[in-house]
């Protein structure tokens, strides 16, 4: 069997989804940093679909390894 795609582009999504929903997170409550955007926090927003499709992915490849 060969290299299954799923794995490390899983693990590659959710490491970044976890690291930019931590920037999310952390600078929460500084308004000035998302005016620009409205005043939405778009680091956590994309932080967390980041998150979903790389843990979607990991499961994907988990399934198809049984």
């Amino acid at each position: 069997m060969g290299l299954d795609i799923r794995l490390p582009i899983g693990m590659m999504f959710t490491l970044l989804g976890l690291i930019l929903m931590g920037t999310g997170l952390f600078t929460a409550g500084d308004a000035g940093m998302y005016q620009q955007s409205l005043g939405i926090n778009v680091n956590l927003w994309w932080g967390a679909f980041l998150l979903i499709f790389g843990v979607i992915m990991l499961l994907m490849w988990r399934k198809a390894s049984k």
